[in-house]
């Protein structure tokens, strides 16, 4: 893989699209690092705090302002929206994203499977709130504008702790630390150091030239995915010791006269490589008989589920959460 040492950094216009989380979040005493109040400070707040961020054309604007443990289709839908109008502007660089932690991984892979765009769309956050004593949030966000302004840069980014990753790759590792993500085998894609972004590896691939999804089947999927008013319902379930089917079972039948969704996917976080308790498996095939389409993969963090002829589709390496997602989108588009 090539190494840019010191790829250039160009003074193009970055959007900042801001949406709450840590990184926005306020407590009482400054040494409080975990009752905050997460997704109280603006986006434009966030940025007006750092020197030199105005050096260069820069936009900001607030998408939403939630904890991210709360995120969902409706944010989801308004940041796929304003990154299609921004991503299709000649003018505009590369967006960078503020967001929570704790669901980053999830939007930055959904992001990446409607749009992987050309252009570098950088989701950073923080683990300390704004109100800390030495909050990790502004190094953070100066670094994702660095980023998005770094020639060559594409596709969905994460910036955490100088290190970036790639959206399909990171995973939250840590409840708590600074340096809280991590890209497993695969590894980082480069580093921020000293206002140098250092690549060790590939950027993701775009799927088009241009700034945003130009394929039929890209924009059939993005545009149903802006109309519809929820999600293919998809649930995760763990293979354990001692698990039965009853978990299974309650969700096919949980949704009689209640209002919910009708089940139409499970994605099974299996033992080892792809191994299920039996009773689970035979929950599933009954599931899978009622038309439920059934996903496995690993509840290991590193490695992949290697299937055998016969056994249940797996999850082609993407960690449980994503799959569902993966999944969800699937069955939106069938």
């Amino acid at each position: 893989m090539s190494e840019d040492t010191k790829p250039a950094v160009h003074q193009g216009r970055v959007v900042v699209l801001g949406t709450g989380g840590t990184i926005a979040g306020k407590a009482a005493r400054r040494d409080d690092l975990s009752g905050y109040v997460a997704g109280q400070v603006s986006a434009a707040d966030l940025v007006a705090g750092i020197p030199g961020l105005d050096t260069a054309p820069l936009e900001v604007e607030q998408v939403a302002q939630i904890d991210s443990k709360d995120m969902g289709l409706s944010v989801w839908q308004l940041l796929v929206a304003r990154l299609l109008h921004h991503l299709d502007r000649d003018d505009v660089q590369g967006v960078v994203i503020t967001h929570g932690t704790d669901t980053l991984e999830e939007t930055a892979y959904l992001l990446h499977a409607l749009l992987r765009p050309a252009k570098p769309v950088v989701l950073t956050c923080a683990m300390r709130p704004a109100t800390a004593l030495a909050p990790d949030g502004p190094q953070n966000l100066s670094d994702a504008v660095l980023l998005a302004r770094t020639h060559g840069a594409k596709g969905v980014l994460v910036l955490c702790a100088s290190k970036v990753h790639g959206a399909v790759d990171v995973t939250k590792v840590h409840p708590y630390a600074t340096d809280a993500f991590d890209s497993g085998e695969a590894g980082m894609i480069g580093v921020v150091e000293h206002g140098q972004f250092r690549r060790f590896r590939d950027w993701p691939e775009p799927l088009l030239e241009g700034g945003v999804v130009e394929s039929a089947r890209g924009r059939s999927l993005v545009q149903r995915f802006l109309g519809a008013t929820e999600l293919p319902r998809v649930e995760l379930v763990f293979s354990h010791a001692g698990a039965t089917g009853d978990t299974v079972r309650c969700l096919l039948n949980g949704a009689a006269g209640l209002g919910v969704p009708r089940l139409r996917g499970i994605v099974v976080a299996a033992t080892g490589n792809g191994s299920l308790h039996q009773a689970l498996e035979l929950a599933l095939q009954d599931a899978r008989a009622q038309g439920v389409s059934v996903l496995r993969g690993t509840r290991c963090p590193l490695g992949r589920v290697l299937a055998s002829p016969g056994n249940w589709p797996d999850t082609n390496g993407l960690s449980p959460v994503k799959a569902r997602l993966a999944l969800a989108l699937d069955l939106l588009e069938a």
